[in-house]
Parts: structure tokens; C-alpha cells; sequence
């Protein structure tokens, strides 16, 4: 007997603070094609949803060849809750603020008659590392994503360890006792913190580069820090550093706990510059026992943005392969027959006919 990998596809979606990202995938989850664009994830969520839905439309065009869509999978920016006993999603979870009651789960489900899974964007860059990154062949690791949100995807024995909740490695949520008032490790270094301390510098005139920056763009970003200190500008360095050094100190009490072999760095902070991932290097092995860090590897991520997709890829063809759900269709030959389906199918239906459509903002005018 050989797997057929080919027999049906999986749609893949990434939605980040500023960006949305789509693909395609096998139901082995290789990525057949992936396309990324800026959005606003903050704004009005019906915009977004018709855009993923039109993007989904024009992947499966270029790429379906006929094959049914088996599964969605979703990476999203906040913590998915874990619903017990439930093979299938039939509502949206609570991801976003703001979102509140807005059917996004349903509205797929019913215009692509498919089962859509959710997963935090941590858990599904942790599940991509694994099947295709960095991670490949190992069994315990730390994914550390370093943006506006610090979050860590723990994989122990290969596998992602969600939590009783779905919420498990929100380090971004720690106080850190170092600075002063002790805020959070996320405001005090994460992308917003770099980029608001790096206009106070570019204000002040301590860095003519980052002065520069402000006025040719209007704004500083994390991003811009990273291009600053990899030309050379102390200050970037100085304050890239220090972010970096936070995050390494949060990291070496997970890397006693755990005892990872592998840290992978991902992420928007941390993909542009090399200075973050040498002071995490240098923070975990200062603050973690010399048995913790004898064979222990800290990288960067080299998937940036496709490691989501792949990740989202992966956590459809698990659920759908999983011994409980393919028990369930098996004897009929798709997922898509499976009871359980077929009852949140339902149910997304009964919901969407319930729920009353947002009105949509006035058009602009001239």
C-alpha cells in the first residue's frame, strides 16, 4: 500500500498583526504554493475574511487540478482555547479582539464544504519548524517568536505541548523584574518597544541613521532597527541588544525546564538582524545549567513567513489522519463524510442563517 498525497488538497492561511498569507498543500502538507500581502488585522474583519476567501479562490484555481478541498487550516495571532470533544470545529473561538462573534469559522466551512482548524501562530511556526525547518528529526525544541507578540512553541517527543487551555508559552505575559516598573517581557522588548525607544533616539538625535529613517518614512519599525544595526548603527545594536538579552534571560528558565536540543528564533524582530539571536545565545548560556546547554543549538529561523503555512498545513493533516477522526470516514473514503463533519456543517449553517450580516462601512467618497 502507498499514501496518496495527491487524492485531495488542504488551504492554508496565515493572519498576522500587518500581513495575510495563503497556500496550498498536498495531504501529506508540502506546500504547493504560497502568496503573502499586507493587510490591517486590526480593521474590520469582513474585508479580510472576502479577501481570504478570493485569494483561497485563485490558489485553488491555479492549483487544484480537480482535487477537493479535504481541510483549512488557520494560523492566527492570539491563543486558540482547546475544545474538548470536539473533532470539528462548527464556531469561531475567540482569537482576536474586536472579532467577538464575527462567524469567520463558519463562513469558510460552508463556502469551501470543508472542516477548518485554528491554531495560534506560535503553535503552527513551532508544527513548520518540525516538518520543515530547523527542527527536522528533533524531538524536544523551543520556537521563539520575537514581534509584537514574544510567544514560545513548545515540541516535546516531537509533538506540540498545547496546554489544559490551548494557551501554553505566553512568555510575552511575564513580568520582567530587571526594568524598572517591571513590566511585561512583550512591552518591554518586543517589536513596539524597539521601534518606540528607537524613535526616541532618532528624536533626540542620538542616531542620525535612525533620524533619517523618521524622516523618509514617518515612522520607525522593528524591521527598520534591524536594517539600521546591520549598517552599522550603534545605537540599533544597543537597542536590539537589550531586547534580546530580555528575551534570552525568559528563555534560559524555559531551557532549564525543558532541556531542549534545538531554539529556534522566528519571527519579524528576529529575522532581521543577527544582533537579537546572538544576545539570546548569550543570555541562555550565561542563566542555563552547563548540562542544559552542553549540545543545546540556538538558531534563527530560516522559513520566515512559510513556516505558519507549513505549520497550518500540518496541523489539517494530523487532525484528519489522527486515529479518533479516521475511524470516522474511513470506511466512506473522505473526511468529508465523516458524521462529525457533516454535524458542524450543519451547525455553521444554522449560525450564519442566525446571525444578523455587519453593515458595511460607506464607500468613500470623492
Amino acid at each position: 500500500m502507498r499514501f496518496n498525497a495527491d487524492i485531495g488538497r488542504v488551504l492554508v492561511a496565515t493572519l498576522d498583526q500587518t500581513a495575510l498569507g495563503v497556500g496550498i498543500a498536498d495531504l501529506d502538507g508540502h506546500l504547493l504554493m504560497e502568496h503573502h500581502e499586507a493587510i490591517d488585522l486590526a480593521s474590520d474583519p469582513s474585508p479580510i475574511l472576502n479577501r481570504l476567501i478570493a485569494l483561497f479562490e485563485w490558489v485553488l484555481e491555479k492549483h487544484q487540478n480537480r482535487k477537493p478541498v479535504w481541510g483549512v487550516g488557520l494560523s492566527v495571532p492570539g491563543p486558540v482555547a482547546v475544545v474538548e470533544g470536539a473533532d470539528f470545529l462548527c464556531r469561531t473561538p475567540e482569537f482576536m479582539p474586536g472579532w467577538e462573534g464575527f462567524p469567520f469559522v463558519e463562513r469558510l466551512l460552508v463556502h469551501f464544504n470543508a472542516p477548518v482548524w485554528m491554531r495560534s501562530s506560535v503553535e503552527t511556526m513551532t508544527m513548520g519548524e518540525l516538518k520543515a525547518g530547523g527542527g527536522v528529526g528533533q524531538q524536544t525544541m523551543l520556537f521563539i517568536k520575537v514581534g509584537t507578540r514574544i510567544g514560545a512553541g513548545i515540541a516535546v517527543n516531537g509533538t506540540v505541548y498545547r496546554g489544559a487551555q490551548g494557551a501554553a508559552g505566553l512568555i510575552g505575559q511575564i513580568p520582567v523584574a530587571t526594568v524598572a516598573g517591571s513590566p511585561t517581557l512583550e512591552a518591554a522588548a518586543g517589536s513596539t518597544a524597539i521601534a518606540a525607544a528607537a524613535t526616541t533616539a532618532a528624536l533626540s538625535g542620538q542616531s542620525p541613521y535612525l533620524a533619517d529613517t523618521l524622516d523618509r518614512l514617518g515612522e520607525i519599525t522593528a524591521i527598520d532597527v534591524g536594517q539600521a544595526a546591520q549598517m552599522g548603527d550603534s545605537i540599533a545594536t544597543e537597542l536590539l541588544s537589550k531586547s534580546g538579552r530580555l528575551i534570552g534571560e525568559t528563555v534560559a528558565a524555559l531551557t532549564n525546564m525543558i532541556n531542549p536540543a534545538l531554539i529556534v528564533l522566528g519571527g519579524s524582530a528576529a529575522q532581521t538582524s543577527d544582533t537579537i539571536l546572538a544576545a539570546v545565545r548569550e543570555a541562555v548560556y550565561r542563566n542555563s545549567h552547563p548540562l542544559v546547554t552542553r549540545d543545546l543549538r540556538i538558531l534563527r529561523s530560516q522559513m520566515g513567513s512559510s513556516a505558519g503555512l507549513v505549520g497550518a498545513a500540518a496541523v489539517v493533516t494530523e487532525q484528519i489522519f489522527s486515529t479518533a477522526t479516521l475511524r470516522g470516514w474511513i470506511t466512506q473514503g473522505s473526511v468529508l463524510d465523516h458524521p462529525g463533519f457533516q454535524d458542524a456543517l450543519d451547525a455553521a449553517n444554522q449560525r450564519l442563517a442566525a446571525v444578523p450580516t455587519r453593515p458595511q462601512p460607506p464607500a468613500p467618497t470623492a
